[in-house]
């Protein structure tokens, strides 16, 4: 029997962390394995059946990278079951409790725009599976909690060399999956956002070695509520530029539009580099809350990893380039 009550972890932008972490209230079933559908870019897969829960987070080989942090991880069922994925629904239990309709296999990102290899990519033509390289990144998020999560990837440099980038690209543009099928909050009649999800990068953001493009966590897959199969890790912005299930890169010469930018340009900017001088107008960036901690911690400029990636923004006024 499944007992709903509130959330012991859950956290609003003004309370503290709750003593006991909320423990997904569905684990994942094991023993059924996961159906094989035909999509294209990522999509029409929503039309198989596919029972709740029978995915099973396969185990990745991957390398010690060398990108670590001596913090306490954040426990792995808080990771995977407190998310932003408003493609799932707007609570942050919900992506966790719906995400099971994702049929993350197979799945195809469209590459298009100034590159010199444009095209359909397999997910396995598209990343390195070989490569793969554990890095222990910060995540911090603008309702001012934060997580320390260990992800499996590649760096997106290398998937950027592979299409081949021209003297245009200037910016690279990513999308998400948008499917009404697998994803109740597209359809839902009060839309938060514009769908596609969409979200952007500088050129120089993306080829930095911090920029990575997460396929697993914890040693398996990631979970669907996790941006099953790639999403993209900037580890000094907040978390919403981290763009999940990515069916889309568009090379492009201008600034692309992104979502939050679009639906609520005062509040969220291009950069969105993490910035605790810069307060969302709702609330205070100066302090944050590490999921299963009590209390507050001050927020470090650019989430910690400005050594690597402050010379990016040398010449910017990061309180108009926020």
């Amino acid at each position: 029997m499944i007992i709903k009550s509130q959330k012991s972890w859950y956290t609003s932008e003004n309370d503290v962390t709750p003593e006991k972490l909320y423990l997904n209230r569905r684990s994942f079933i094991a023993g059924t394995a996961s159906l094989a559908v035909t999509a294209s870019v990522g999509m029409g897969a929503g039309n198989a059946a596919f029972a709740k829960n029978d995915r099973i987070l396969a185990p990745l080989p991957f390398r010690d990278s060398g990108y670590g942090t001596a913090e306490p991880r954040t426990p792995e069922e808080a990771v995977t079951s407190y998310n932003n994925f408003y493609e799932f629904g707007t609570g942050k239990s919900d992506p966790a409790e719906n995400a099971w309709r994702l049929q993350p296999k197979p799945w195809s990102v469209k590459v298009e725009g100034h590159v010199s290899r444009p095209g359909i990519y397999d997910f396995e033509d598209l990343i390195d599976m070989a490569a793969l390289e554990e890095r222990i990144y910060r995540l911090r998020c603008v309702e001012a909690w934060s997580m320390v999560i260990p992800w499996i990837g590649v760096p997106l440099s290398s998937i950027i060399k592979k299409v081949g980038p021209t003297s245009g690209a200037k910016y690279v543009a990513f999308e998400t999956l948008a499917d009404k099928k697998q994803m109740p909050g597209v359809k839902s009649f009060f839309n938060v956002l514009d769908w596609p999800y969409r979200e952007g990068l500088r050129m120089d953001e993306a080829m930095n070695d911090l920029t990575f493009i997460a396929v697993g966590l914890y040693g398996k897959e990631l979970p669907n509520q996790n941006g099953a199969p790639l999403r993209l890790v900037v580890p000094w912005k907040y978390g919403f530029k981290s763009i999940k299930s990515i069916v889309r890169m568009n090379f492009v010469e201008g600034q692309p539009k992104t979502s939050w930018k679009k639906s609520a340009p005062s509040e969220y900017g291009f950069y969105s580099n993490v910035n605790p001088e810069v307060d969302h107008p709702r609330w205070s960036q100066k302090q944050e809350r590490r999921i299963g901690e009590f209390g507050r911690r001050e927020t470090m400029m650019f989430n910690g990893y400005g050594e690597e990636v402050a010379h990016l923004y040398a010449d910017m006024d990061l309180r108009k380039n926020y």
